[in-house]
């Protein structure tokens, strides 16, 4: 049943019938109202004719004497038979007239004559009734006091108890005075019979030319549109199914001029242009794939150039350190770093490479490699980074450049030799116990633009508890949907929450802080963080 509702062939032919439908009832409704206010019209004129041949039979001076004596007079036996007579001769059901009473609201008969087919008995003379309802009873009053000379009441609806009818009311006068009133009434029997043929006359004359014009129609457009249609609507089924080209064109099965014929013309060329989009697509997918493929493998190989096995030196309690890096892309710029440089020495590295993506991997790991080699054949900070941007500068097409924070902590004194190029000023944990920016920094310029440039040292002394915590930019740069930054206090913040903590628990005390502020947003930037954190007691430095 729903297949069949929703048949295009269906709905234009229901669509078709509906309309002619809705036209023959227009016509129908049209007709009728026409019909019946033309009938009407003729049973109100007939009646109104009857009534004025009626009035001239009645004497209205004589009204008030022929109720005196009860209609006994031969005057009043002979205007009574005369109306009688009319009243059969025009068909009217009756001719009366009556005289309105206590403000016209009951009405005393004078003469009342009955046609003799209408199975109704006629009023003896006197009889009093009540006035029907308001409308005769303002009648009444506009003949007597406004001196109307004709009313028309039509009462088909609801309860009648003589039926419906048609009632046509002059007045009977006695020069220029209304004595009485004269009313002719007629049953609309005959009206409501010629009307339902009217109607029925017209249903059955256009019925035929209809379905003839239905059946036509639905020729024609079967032919010049669901055909068609149907053609096009199986070729797109096979297209979705199969994907390949057809075995005939709709143009070829379909050579309309109109928009058929057009849309079947486009629905070809999209087609030929969706297989080669789909082809290129193809083409484009492998190719995707074999990126993502080796964004997998460059992941991989860069995270596991970066320590990530914690804790980092089990067997050493005179400190705890942890690191993290989250990048923005599937490989990042931003790289840390740590290791021994000997049984006393603790090296710490906190990069960002400018620019993110595979290039600022490669340029990572080549910076990476550069300082802990150099590390590890011993020097100052400064002489290892001046070494480590000379050799950057030498071998740089690509004009990229890395701000690098390098540490070298004496383990038995808690003494940190530090050079930074460009990058962010360090956090220590203070002689009071708070997290503060530590300013004293000599900045030099990143690694990597200048050839031939110098870092400068400096000293950081951590005692038994203090803690070291160096990040990238990406930690204060990380935005919240408004485009607010966490900033450098947010990060401050969050260490100060629980200055006691070990390194890890630290750093990611941070990260929860950044996570709860950006919320949604999304990571525009790689965010690397490392913090060690002093635990026994220093020992005198022999």
């Amino acid at each position: 049943m729903k297949r069949f509702r929703s048949n295009i062939s269906v709905n234009i032919i229901s669509g078709i019938v509906a309309v002619f439908i809705i036209v023959i009832c227009l016509v129908g409704y049209v007709g009728y109202h026409s019909f019946t206010k033309v009938l009407s019209e003729q049973y109100s004129d007939t009646a109104y004719r009857t009534a004025a041949t009626a009035a001239a039979l009645v004497n209205g001076s004589r009204l008030d004497d022929y109720l005196a004596d009860g209609g006994t007079t031969d005057e009043y036996k002979r205007t009574w038979e005369r109306m009688n007579e009319l009243c059969n001769l025009q068909n009217s059901t009756f001719i009366y007239v009556i005289c309105p009473e206590d403000n016209y609201s009951h009405i005393r008969f004078v003469f009342n004559t009955v046609n003799k087919n209408s199975g109704f008995a006629p009023y003896e003379i006197g009889l009093v009734k009540d006035t029907t309802n308001d409308e005769y009873k303002e009648i009444y009053r506009q003949i007597y006091e406004e001196g109307i000379e004709k009313a028309t009441v039509v009462r088909d609806t609801g309860f009648i108890e003589t039926g419906s009818h048609i009632t046509e009311l002059i007045p009977v006068k006695d020069g220029e005075k209304v004595t009485g009133i004269l009313c002719v009434q007629r049953q609309m029997e005959a009206l409501d019979s010629a009307r339902g043929k009217y109607l029925l006359d017209i249903i059955f004359v256009l019925i035929g030319p209809i379905l003839i014009v239905i059946v036509l129609y639905g020729i024609y457009l079967y032919r010049r549109l669901i055909k068609p249609v149907k053609i096009i609507t199986k070729e797109a089924e096979r297209f979705a199914h199969e994907n390949s080209a057809p075995p005939k064109t709709l143009s070829s099965q379909i050579d309309h001029k109109d928009e058929i014929g057009v849309l079947a013309r486009s629905i070809d060329s999209m087609t030929m242009e969706t297989l080669k989009y789909i082809e290129h697509l193809t083409e484009a997918t492998a190719a995707r794939e074999k990126i993502s493929t080796q964004l997998e493998v460059a992941t991989a190989i860069q995270q596991t150039s970066l320590p990530q096995s914690f804790p980092a030196f089990p067997d050493r309690d005179e400190f705890n350190i942890y690191a993290s890096m989250t990048p923005a892309l599937e490989v990042g710029g931003d790289f840390y770093n740590f290791f021994l440089v000997d049984d006393d020495h603790l090296a710490m590295v906190i990069a960002d490479v400018s620019d993110k993506g595979i290039g600022a991997a490669l340029f990572m790991m080549v910076s990476n490699i550069l300082i802990e080699n150099r590390t590890v054949m011993g020097g100052k900070p400064s002489d290892i980074l001046a070494f480590v941007n000379d050799k950057l500068c030498s071998h740089n097409e690509l004009s990229m450049f890395v701000t690098v924070w390098l540490g070298i902590m004496e383990i038995s004194t808690g003494e940190i030799i530090a050079a930074n190029a460009g990058h962010e000023y360090p956090i220590i944990k203070t002689s009071d116990g708070k997290f503060e920016v530590y300013k004293d920094d000599p900045h030099c310029p990143m690694l990597g633009v200048i050839k031939g440039i110098r870092p400068k040292d400096y000293t950081i002394k951590l005692d038994e508890g203090g803690a070291l915590y160096v990040y990238t930019d990406g930690v204060a740069e990380a935005e919240d949907i408004d485009h607010n930054q966490f900033g450098v206090q947010r990060t401050i913040d969050a260490l100060n929450t629980d200055k006691e903590a070990d390194a890890t628990t630290l750093v990611n005390n941070v990260k929860a802080a950044i996570n709860s502020f950006v919320k949604d947003a999304p990571q525009f930037d790689d965010t690397t963080m490392l913090c060690i954190k002093r635990t026994k007691k220093l020992q005198s430095k022999k």
